[in-house]
C-alpha cells in the first residue's frame, strides 16, 4: 500500500505522518519538498507527482487557512482550496485510488443553535468557506472513492494555537477579552489523524462507506469558555504559573473587526461518522488537557 500525503508540515499533516504509517509506505510532501512537487501553486507538478508515485491513497492536508487574508486574494485561495484538490481527485479516480480531504464548519452560515448535519444546506459567509465548499463539490464529483471530513477549531501541540496565545496574553495583560457568541468544539489534529487512519482501514474493506463526514471532538464551548478552561488547566498543571490577567471578559464578535465573517454556530453533528466507523469521539476538554500537558 502506497500513500501520498500533501501538506505534511501543517498541524494535521504532521500528525497524519504518524497515523498513516501503519497502513503502508507514506510519501509525505510539503510545498517546498525537493524529491517530488508538493506545491499547490503548481498543479501540473502535483499531477506529475501523482503519476510518478502511483499511490493507492492520496491524503490532502494542504489548504489556504488564513481566513481574513483570503478575503483579499480569492483567486489564489480558490486554486489552493478548490480547483487544485479537484484536479488531484480526478487523477485519483483515474488511478483507482482513494482521495482523503479536509473541510470546515465554515461552509455553513452559523445560524441557529442546532448541530449541523451532513445533509444541511451549506451557505458560507467568507471566501475561505466558499472555496472549501467548492473543493468538497469538485472532489465528490470527480472521485468515487473519497473521504471528506468537515471539522472545526483545529489545534495541535506543534506550532501556534489559541491556547498558547491565551497563555501568553494572560502573562502580559491584566484583562483579556474573548468572544463568547461563537460556539464550536476545539478539535485536536491528533484526533483527526487517528480517525482518518481508522476510517481508511474500514473503507478499504467496505468501499460503500465513502462519502462526506463531520469529524470534531464531542461537546461544545465558546472561545471565552475555551480560554477560561485553558487558563484553569494550565494553573492546575503548573501551580506556580504566574498569570497577570485577573479578568477574562466575554464579549460579542462585534467587539473585534475582521475582514471575514465567522459563523456563530460551528456545532457539527458527528453521529454519521460514529455510527459508520464505530468510533468514540472524546470531549474537547480531554484533547486540550493532553495538549497542555505536552506543551507546558
Amino acid at each position: 500500500m502506497k500513500i501520498l500525503l500533501f501538506g505534511k508540515g501543517g498541524q494535521v499533516g504532521w500528525e497524519l505522518q504518524r497515523s498513516l504509517a501503519p497502513l503502508g509506505d507514506v510519501v509525505a510532501l510539503d510545498h517546498d519538498s525537493s524529491d517530488y512537487c508538493g506545491n499547490f501553486g503548481n498543479p501540473a507538478g502535483l499531477l506529475d507527482t501523482v503519476r510518478d508515485v502511483q499511490p493507492d491513497i492520496i491524503v490532502n492536508a494542504a489548504a489556504h487557512t488564513a481566513v481574513d487574508k483570503a478575503e483579499s486574494e480569492p483567486d489564489l485561495v480558490r486554486a489552493l482550496n478548490a480547483t487544485t484538490p479537484g484536479l488531484l481527485a480526478q487523477e485519483a479516480q483515474r488511478l483507482g485510488a482513494w482521495f482523503v480531504h479536509y473541510s470546515t464548519d465554515y461552509v455553513f452560515d452559523g445560524s441557529g443553535s442546532r448541530a449541523w448535519s451532513e445533509n444541511d444546506t451549506p451557505a458560507p459567509l467568507s471566501v475561505y468557506g466558499q472555496t472549501k465548499l467548492e473543493g468538497e463539490q469538485l472532489i465528490q464529483a470527480a472521485c468515487q472513492k473519497h473521504l471528506v471530513f468537515r471539522t472545526s477549531w483545529v489545534y495541535a501541540a506543534r506550532g501556534g494555537n489559541f491556547a498558547r496565545t491565551m497563555l501568553r496574553l494572560a502573562q502580559e495583560r491584566e484583562r483579556l477579552t474573548v468572544i463568547d457568541d461563537q460556539i464550536g468544539a476545539p478539535t485536536g489534529a491528533e484526533l483527526l489523524a487517528d480517525v482518518t487512519a481508522h476510517a481508511l482501514r474500514q473503507v478499504l474493506r467496505v468501499p460503500a462507506n465513502a462519502g462526506l463526514y463531520h469529524l470534531a471532538a464531542s461537546g461544545e464551548t465558546s472561545w471565552w469558555g475555551y480560554a477560561k478552561h485553558v487558563l484553569a488547566e494550565a494553573q492546575r498543571l503548573q501551580p506556580g504559573l504566574q498569570l497577570k490577567a485577573s479578568e477574562v471578559l466575554a464579549v460579542p464578535s462585534s467587539a473585534f473587526v475582521t475582514a471575514a465573517q465567522r459563523p456563530h454556530n460551528s456545532r457539527l453533528d458527528t453521529r454519521k461518522l460514529q455510527t459508520t466507523f464505530g468510533v468514540h469521539l472524546p470531549s474537547w476538554q480531554e484533547g486540550v488537557n493532553r495538549m497542555l500537558a505536552e506543551t507546558l
